[in-house]
Formats: structure tokens, sequence, C-alpha cells
């Protein structure tokens, strides 16, 4: 349903210069109304083997011929041993199962690493759509956290399955 493809520096610069690039680069269209965070695409110019332990995705559908989101890890393990996923689906693919998908994915990989403890992820402070994605893949809801840029969000977690 999704693939997962990972951010490299490449697809940062395709972007700077205009999305036609990334179009070309990804073999896909890029939807209008994304990415809604562009900062996130901001080219460092430092990509070195390795960098992508925790990484960052494009979401592409191939039946739609189309990026459909992002998403990603948000750094690497806490001194707990949780590691952070973030995620946005472009309007027009929303409410079509594709943020599900892409959760399970990274899911997949986060606990493919034995030393992950857990996986939380940050919402807007009311109920919404990534609410119930988040629920549909076992979080829990933690707490609710002050958000310099928001107010408040959301912290959700789920723990390593037994």
């Amino acid at each position: 349903m999704v693939e997962l493809v990972i951010v490299q520096e490449a697809a940062k610069v395709a972007m700077q210069r205009g999305m036609g690039d990334l179009q070309a680069l990804l073999g896909v269209s890029v939807p209008a109304g994304w990415p809604e965070f562009p900062e996130a695409f901001i080219p460092s110019g430092l990509e070195t083997p390795g960098d992508n332990q925790w990484p960052s995705y494009f979401f592409v559908c191939r039946r739609e011929g189309s990026l459909v989101g992002n998403g990603g890890f948000a750094g690497s393990l806490d001194a707990s041993n949780e590691v952070e996923i973030g995620y946005e689906i472009a309007p027009a693919f929303q409410n079509r199962g594709y943020a599900t998908a892409a959760v399970s994915e990274m899911l997949k990989y986060a606990f493919s690493k034995e030393e992950v403890r857990g996986v939380v992820a940050h919402t807007l402070a009311e109920p919404n759509a990534s609410n119930a994605v988040l629920k549909k893949a076992g979080f829990e809801f933690a707490a609710e956290v002050p958000n310099p840029e928001v107010g408040a969000v959301w912290r959700w977690r789920l723990t390593r399955p037994k």
C-alpha cells in the first residue's frame, strides 16, 4: 500500500530546486499542499554512511503514482531508549489508511532494534485523525506536555511488545 523511501540529501536538494525535480527523482507525482512542514527538508550538506540509522521517509504509493506523505524518526534514542516518530499525509490522501500503514512500517523498523524499549509520538492536544492512527497502532496516551509553538501537545507511547 505504501512504500517508505529514505529521504536522501539529493532529494532535499531537488526540493529546493522545485517539486518537478523531486517528482523526477522519485518517479511519482508530488501532490499540492505537501509538505506542511518544509523545514524538515532543508539540505544539510552532511550526508555520510550511517546517517540513516533513524531515517526520514517519503511515503510513496506506486499504485497511485504519487508521494502521499512523509515522516520518520525525530532523532535517535533518548535516555529511556525510546525513539520518537512523526508523520504527515498530504491533504488529498488523508483518511485512506496511508498514515496507519506508514506508522506500522516505522514501528517494525524501530522494534527490529533490540535496544528500543518504546516509541513515542506527539499530536495536537485535541481529538484528531492522528490520535486514531496511534491508538490503532497500540499507542496509549501518556501526558499533555507544553509546546512553545502550539501551547500544548499530547504525548503518546507504545512500549516494546512482549
